[in-house]
Formats: C-alpha cells, sequence, structure tokens
C-alpha cells in the first residue's frame, strides 16, 4: 500500500505541556515520549503524533482531530472526568459523536458506529 499523501502524523496544539499530558493520560490511555519542554510525542493513540506547546490556544473551526470509540458513552465520561467540556453532540448516517474542548483549548472529537 502507498503511503503517498496518506495521513501520517498529527499534532495538537496545547498551552500547557503537563496539564494536556495528564489529561490525555486519563481520558484515553495515552502515554508520552518528551521531547524537551515544548513536545511531547504520542504514544498509544493509533496513528503517530504530538503535543506541541503554543502561547494561545488555537481558536475553533481549524483542523479536527477526530478519535474512534468503541462505547462512546465511557469516552465521553472518559473526557469530561480528565476536565473537557464537550460542546456538541449529533448523529449522522453511519455513526454518532461527541465534540470536547480539552484543557488547554483544542476542540477534538470523538466518534462511534451507528
Amino acid at each position: 500500500m502507498s503511503r503517498h499523501h496518506a495521513v501520517d502524523f498529527f499534532e495538537i496544539p496545547v498551552v500547557e505541556l503537563t496539564g494536556a499530558k495528564a489529561f490525555f493520560a486519563a481520558a484515553f490511555g495515552w502515554s508520552f515520549v518528551d521531547y524537551g519542554s515544548d513536545y511531547a510525542d504520542i504514544q498509544g493513540a493509533g496513528l503517530a503524533g504530538g503535543l506541541r506547546l503554543v502561547q494561545e490556544p488555537p481558536p475553533r473551526g481549524g483542523s479536527l482531530v477526530i478519535l474512534y470509540s468503541d462505547d462512546l458513552e465511557q469516552s465521553e465520561r472518559a473526557v469530561t472526568a480528565a476536565g473537557a467540556t464537550v460542546v456538541a453532540r449529533h448523529e449522522f448516517p453511519g455513526g454518532r459523536r461527541f465534540h470536547f474542548v480539552a484543557p488547554g483549548g483544542c476542540e477534538l472529537a470523538v466518534w462511534t458506529k451507528a
């Protein structure tokens, strides 16, 4: 299979690295490898990625990272327990999802099949 033009890596901008790592570890079980004080490589997300320290949270409406869940309700409980705010829920042909804003201001979503 060709990897040309395939999604290869993602970065999540965060305004506070320690808290962001704690949130994603608590909500999704991810672990991290630190590369200096302003970057952490994400381990266990299913796709290579990293947390990148930024000065201000990005505005909502940019690229959206969407995670898959076998149990959407459990994922939503984990996200809110870890400190995120759910900002939208909706159903669509073939599934349903929720959007949340993680501590640090980035918006992500989690979906499941119908």
